[in-house]
């Protein structure tokens, strides 16, 4: 059986450790050196990047995230063992772990570093598709002639030189299609590199629950349990025309997930789906002016972003958490894509105003999807509203004196509520 020496990177055939360095970080698989499309996670990367440059944290529960009334970005395996989770109300985590070290989020550091690591997989592939500052799919088909090595060494030499010269780590998964190869790089973390073979993805997934697929969260596991769809197993007991009749276009994709296939290409050029800006209160607020405050300015940040990428959208998303936690998400869409702040307010403000008196909230967020070309936006203009075509060219001037003078060159009045 192939194996591979994740310390020294020694090709051998199969042992407990490795012939050259006796090391007992090895991995072995019959499909090792023949598999080529692979997933790289960091291991609780904003956490580590925080401890890496504060050696004093070594040790520590870690935790990166807002103040008491926010909620958890991330944290280290120490305090993940005591039960502290991404997403978790951060008052909650410190009921878990009272000692931990709370840390708001440095975000250039993180991107300086993630920009470090793609650098580094660059050397190895043309082919990356980055998910997230941390993590990202690799094909490395074709690479073997190039680096005189199989995809399975190139990898762990990855990891090996992310621990070396940016003092981080991260997880491979390594697999015959991008859902194997995701599922494969959680499997054996922190520091984990696992392999899904195609001979053997029947028998792996077959006892395995469905919430392993990516995508599929709390609504969608409720809708498959009511279904009686709890495995890979119930899902093959279904036919693939009533899985589409249930659950549409998302049926189809769990029939052939079910059977281990997935024909997406890891694509190094994947559009934008969506571009979002939300804030967590330090208290929880039902003031109207504080709220239409801050939709202004997050309609804003979502116009500039928008904006840089030479983006539009037609669809408008409202977000609010209330107090108890419980989440309510608007959206509407446009006659014409847009871009402008202005647009995206004035349809958020609608949104919200929909809801009605439904808080205190501890949340809000704003959001653009359906993306598509800015050549082709806010082109009609709004028969409804004549100063619709003014306010744009005021905001397109705006634009311009703040790319000469500086962001705050130019401040609306409800931007300082």
């Amino acid at each position: 059986m192939p194996a591979l020496c994740r310390d020294c990177l020694t090709e051998f055939e199969s042992g407990r450790r490795c012939p050259a360095c006796a090391s007992p970080r090895v991995v072995a698989h019959d499909e090792l050196f023949s598999l080529s499309i692979a997933h790289m996670d960091c291991d609780a990367f904003y956490a580590s990047v925080e401890k890496r440059d504060d050696p004093s944290l070594e040790g520590k529960p870690v935790i990166i995230g807002g103040g008491r009334r926010g909620v958890v970005s991330t944290a280290c395996y120490v305090a993940r063992i005591r039960g502290v989770r991404s997403a978790m109300p951060m008052f909650q985590a410190l009921k878990l772990c009272p000692e931990a070290v709370i840390i708001k989020p440095r975000m250039q550091a993180y991107v300086e570093a993630s920009c470090a690591i793609r650098a580094i997989m660059e050397e190895l592939t043309p082919d990356i598709e980055p998910l997230s500052l941390d993590e990202a799919f690799m094909d490395l088909s074709g690479t073997q002639r190039l680096h005189g090595h199989p995809p399975a060494t190139m990898l762990a030499r990855l990891v090996k030189r992310m621990r070396e010269e940016l003092g981080l780590t991260g997880s491979i998964g390594l697999s015959h299609n991008k859902f194997l190869a995701k599922v494969a790089s959680d499997l054996d973390k922190p520091h984990g590199f696992s392999v899904i073979g195609k001979a053997e993805t029947g028998a792996f997934l077959h006892d395995k629950p469905v919430r392993l697929i990516w995508g599929v969260g709390a609504s969608s596991q409720a809708a498959l349990d009511r279904a009686g769809i709890r495995t890979f197993a119930d899902l093959l007991r279904w036919d693939r025309t009533d899985l589409i009749a249930r659950f549409g276009a998302m049926g189809d994709r769990l029939w052939h997930l079910a059977r281990g296939q997935d024909r997406r290409r890891v694509s190094a050029h994947a559009p934008m789906k969506s571009i979002s800006n939300e804030t967590t209160f330090h208290e929880d607020t039902a003031d109207p002016d504080l709220l239409d405050g801050h939709l202004w300015r997050m309609a804003e940040k979502v116009a500039d972003r928008a904006k840089a990428k030479d983006l539009a959208g037609r669809v408008v998303t409202l977000k609010l958490k209330r107090a108890n936690h419980s989440l309510l998400s608007r959206r509407t869409s446009l006659r014409d894509a847009t871009q402008m702040a202005d647009t995206i307010y004035r349809t958020a403000r609608g949104l919200f105003d929909q809801v009605g008196n439904e808080g205190p909230y501890r949340l809000l967020g704003c959001g653009l999807s359906d993306l598509i070309s800015a050549e082709a936006a806010d082109r009609s203009g709004d028969l409804l509203d004549p100063q619709a075509a003014q306010r744009g060219k005021a905001e397109r001037a705006t634009d311009e004196i703040r790319a000469r003078f500086g962001p705050d060159a130019i401040l609306k009045g409800r931007a300082l509520r």
